[in-house]
């Protein structure tokens, strides 16, 4: 579904350079860097997941051309951030502090930003 032009944006539970791992479709059980957070479309790129080919035809920049594989984006939903604490895949609970809102592993309970 594309998104829409003026689509409002929506708060995401990952950030851009987050550790994440894949828990559903084709990649699931992959974790890898998040590449770019696109929160009109609420789609992620990771590293590594959702490799798409794309046939490029000779350039300047790239007098070669050929087959190039890149990350596609994929849905918000469908990864988890892994807590750098406890190394596992946890749900992010927002805590609002007095310098703002900082998120929080639900499985240990520490702050992540």
């Amino acid at each position: 579904m594309p998104a829409r032009e003026h689509a409002k944006p929506v708060k995401m539970h990952v950030k851009k350079n987050d550790t994440v791992a894949v828990i559903s479709g084709d990649d699931k059980g992959k974790t890898g860097k998040v590449l770019e957070a696109r929160p009109r479309e609420n789609r992620v790129v990771v590293e590594g997941v959702n490799i798409q080919k794309r046939h490029m035809r000779p350039t300047r920049t790239n007098p070669q051309g050929g087959v190039i594989e890149r990350p596609g984006p994929i849905a918000a939903s469908n990864v988890l951030v892994v807590c750098p604490h406890c190394r596992r895949p946890a749900r992010m609970r927002r805590n609002r502090t007095g310098s703002g809102v900082v998120r929080q592993c639900t499985r240990c309970g520490k702050t992540i930003d």
